[in-house]
């Protein structure tokens, strides 16, 4: 978040924090969120990119529509196994899904040395 962004929120009275810091989490829980965000989110753009329905890929994966919709919004309740799965299934590389996961992190290194 931006500190200009920041300043305007705890001027009007509201707490800003971490992610972690709200839900009380764990250094490693906290990565592992952020970790399964980003491949939610590089999931989804890649979904959309094919141009398959959640549906379509929920076929290809062998689960539901539902169960897709929670993969692409980083559910907790999804596994790693079941979003990797999808992401092999639309064509995913590993280096490729290294590449998103590597970024997510460059970005979370970026955000903490800006805080």
């Amino acid at each position: 978040m931006k500190q200009s962004k920041a300043a305007r929120l705890r001027a009007a009275g509201w707490k800003v924090g971490s992610p972690r810091e709200l839900l009380g989490l764990a250094p490693e829980e906290s990565e592992m969120m952020e970790l399964k965000f980003a491949v939610a989110e590089f999931l989804l753009g890649r979904r959309r990119k094919r141009e398959l329905t959640q549906t379509a890929l929920a076929k290809r994966i062998g689960s539901s529509q539902s169960r897709v919709a929670k993969l692409e919004a980083g559910d907790s309740s999804v596994s790693l196994d079941l979003m990797f799965r999808a992401a092999f299934s639309l064509g995913v590389s590993p280096a490729e899904l290294g590449k998103a996961i590597s970024k997510a992190g460059r970005s979370r290194a970026t955000a903490r040395r800006a805080g």
